[in-house]
């Protein structure tokens, strides 16, 4: 799989943006993201600028042993950071209901909300996903709360089984943040949304 996504994938262009993996030089971009109220409203702390780039050097190495992790979106024009969004194999400390899985995720600036860029971006490495590196299934997940993730899991034909909604490993049961949803994609459904 590392050699599939690095070699063949390190940098993509799609209609409006650029999917790449990450750098070192990304970090300004991640501590704006880390450091923005509204990015972290369903997050549990602010990460401290030492954590931010502890996180990077976790992707820059993951990246490269696992071949995928969360690969940075950028515009296209412009070259500005936007944030992230792409596949990972969850690393959260604990075991996931869908274990073991692989995971579309995304974490972007709020001046792109509402224009459809997380739905690019995830449509491109879902069909990445699915037909390159032939997974049978994409998983993704968010605490209950977040309804704006929730209508993009759903805008990319993810669907949600309520009985299938767990607490987050590490999470205190009575913290307002530990229920997640999950969403799946098989890779049959992706097809025949693709062919419909």
């Amino acid at each position: 799989m590392v050699e599939t996504l690095i070699d063949k994938c390190p940098r993509v262009e799609t209609e409006r943006l650029v999917l790449r993996k990450w750098q070192m030089s990304d970090l300004d971009g991640l501590n704006k993201l880390n450091t923005d109220p509204r990015v972290l409203e369903f997050f549990r702390k602010t990460p401290s600028a030492e954590e931010s780039e502890s996180a990077l050097k976790r992707a820059l190495q993951r990246q490269e042993e696992d071949g995928f992790c969360f690969p940075v979106v950028e515009d296209k024009q412009t070259g500005a950071f936007l944030g992230y969004c792409g596949l990972a194999i969850p690393a959260y400390g604990g075991p996931l209901p869908c274990d073991p899985c692989v995971e579309i995720g995304w974490q972007l600036i709020p001046e792109t909300w509402g224009k459809g860029i997380a739905v690019e971006a995830a449509n491109f490495w879902l069909g990445f996903g699915f037909e390159t590196l032939q997974l049978d299934e994409v998983v993704a997940f968010t605490v209950v709360q977040n309804h704006k993730s929730r209508r993009v899991m759903e805008k990319l034909g993810m669907t949600h089984d309520p009985a299938e909604d767990f607490d987050f490993p590490g999470v205190p049961v009575e913290h307002p943040l530990c229920r997640h949803v999950l969403y799946r994609l098989s890779k049959k459904m992706y097809l025949e949304c693709e062919n419909g």
